[in-house]
Formats: structure tokens, sequence, C-alpha cells
């Protein structure tokens, strides 16, 4: 068994969106959300055009404020090899109109994951229903802004 468990294919899955962390040369943090993120077996992630070669990836379900935090090594792979044509492919029967703008498949391998909370939760009485329903609430308001714009 891998270290990626169902709940944390299954967020990777349905949120696509996480927050990748790398170092630039000079030193410097970037984070770049990455929307091409997927899970590509029990023990690896992907996503397309980055370079790194260690890095932290954050998804989190929006609506009850929780997720989980991956850290591995990532490895770069090119139009040239298989990694690159099945990850492209996986995005594209994931329904990814991106596809052709791809220029690299970097595979992370998750040797350390844990789960991310949302400080929220410290009180010890919010529950997750109550947290969902408190950002239902607040999407729905956010939702009916954009649409009145």
């Amino acid at each position: 068994m891998g270290i990626l468990t169902d709940d944390m294919k299954r967020l990777v899955d349905e949120q696509k969106l996480a927050f990748h962390a790398t170092v630039c040369p000079d030193g410097s943090p970037n984070l770049s959300p990455k929307g091409s993120t997927r899970v590509w077996d029990d023990d690896h992630l992907f996503f397309a055009d980055i370079c790194g070669s260690l890095i932290e990836v954050n998804v989190v379900d929006p609506f009850v404020r929780k997720g989980y935090r991956f850290k591995g090594p990532a490895m770069i792979h090119g139009p040239e090899s298989a990694v690159f044509a099945e990850g492209v492919e996986r995005m594209r029967a994931d329904g990814s109109k991106l596809t052709g703008r791809v220029q690299v498949i970097v595979m992370i391998e998750v040797q350390d994951a844990a789960p991310l909370v949302s400080p929220a939760y410290d009180d010890g009485v919010t529950t997750e229903s109550d947290m969902l329903e408190t950002q239902r609430a607040r999407f729905a308001r956010l939702h009916d802004r954009h649409v009145r714009r």
C-alpha cells in the first residue's frame, strides 16, 4: 500500500487546484497554483509545466477547510518521454483544455503526506458540518456578487 490514502487521492482528483511551493535560484519562495495536479498512483502526484527538485503541494477542500500537504522530490519529464505522453493523456481524459500548451510533466514522489486543518477547528466545538454550512453561505454570497457584476 502506498503513502497516498483513498481520501487523499479523492481530494486531489476532486479539487485539482493545488498550491505548489518551490524555491527560486535566488533562494526566494515561489508559490504557484496548479490546476493540472493529478494522482499518478499510490505514491506519486504529477502536474504540468514547472521546474524544481524538492516541492511541497497543498490541496484543500475550501468548503470544509481541510486537506493534505504532500512533500517529496520532483522529476521533470519532457515531451520525448513516456511519462509526458501519459500525463498529457490523463489530463486530456480528465477534460483539460490546456494539454496543447504543456511543456513538461513534473512527477512528485510523495515521501511525506500530512493533513491540513484550518485553525477554525481549534475551538474544539466546530464540526465539519458547521464549517460546510458556513462556507456554503460564504461562497453563495461571493457567487451572487460575481453574477451581479
